[in-house]
């Protein structure tokens, strides 16, 4: 069975965290609608590229245009199987939009699958989801997750956090960790590729 995926995404959203989860479940047979307050399928949204070059914290480049699939006022939640929520700058302004808090809620409500990676987590605090979970985020989120009665876990980059039905990662170099850990919440198994000899 097809499992059908709604992905929160909204100008500046993190050029990484966007297309590689996009592409990433629909490689594995999901169906993905990625959507974004005030737009319909077909719209774009920006992107942005957030990397590490000798600052303080992270510079923000341009990315691409990013095509949103399916229109935001249509969207139901409980035609989802889960629900993912990218980062960048998207967050901080999107979960502003009540129906976003509200289809947030509805999955926590329901312990479907959600995936939240770098500053996504932002739409979880704002939802009011988090008491008494373990996750992670972007480090500056942090005081966020703590002061919406969640628990702060400080891991590398390249990790994610699994706590119930949420799971988490600090940051796109995660990707591999938190698709992982939502492939196993969506009940995905991918088998072992065979090992090719020279």
């Amino acid at each position: 069975m097809t499992k059908k995926i709604l992905m929160l995404a909204g100008d500046f959203v993190e050029d990484y965290e966007v297309m590689v989860p996009f592409q990433s479940l629909l490689s594995v047979g999901c169906e993905v609608h990625a959507v974004c307050p005030d737009k319909k399928s077909g719209d774009t949204v920006a992107t942005a590229i957030h990397d590490f070059v000798g600052f303080q914290t992270y510079a923000e480049l341009r990315g691409h245009n990013f095509q949103l699939n399916k229109t935001f006022s249509e969207v139901n939640p409980e035609d989802y199987d889960g629900l993912y929520i990218c980062g960048g700058r998207a967050p901080e302004y999107i979960r502003l939009n009540k129906k976003v808090l509200e289809i947030t809620r509805y999955f926590f409500d329901a312990g479907k699958p959600v995936a939240a990676i770098c500053h996504g987590i932002q739409i979880l605090t704002a939802a009011g989801v988090l008491q008494g979970r373990t996750l992670t985020a972007y480090p500056a989120i942090g005081p966020d997750i703590t002061l919406a009665g969640g628990t702060y876990k400080d891991v590398p980059v390249t990790e994610a956090v699994t706590d119930g039905n949420l799971t988490t990662s600090p940051a796109w170099p995660g990707h591999p960790a938190i698709l992982k850990e939502f492939y196993t919440l969506l009940g995905i198994k991918i088998k072992a590729a065979a090992t090719v000899t020279a």
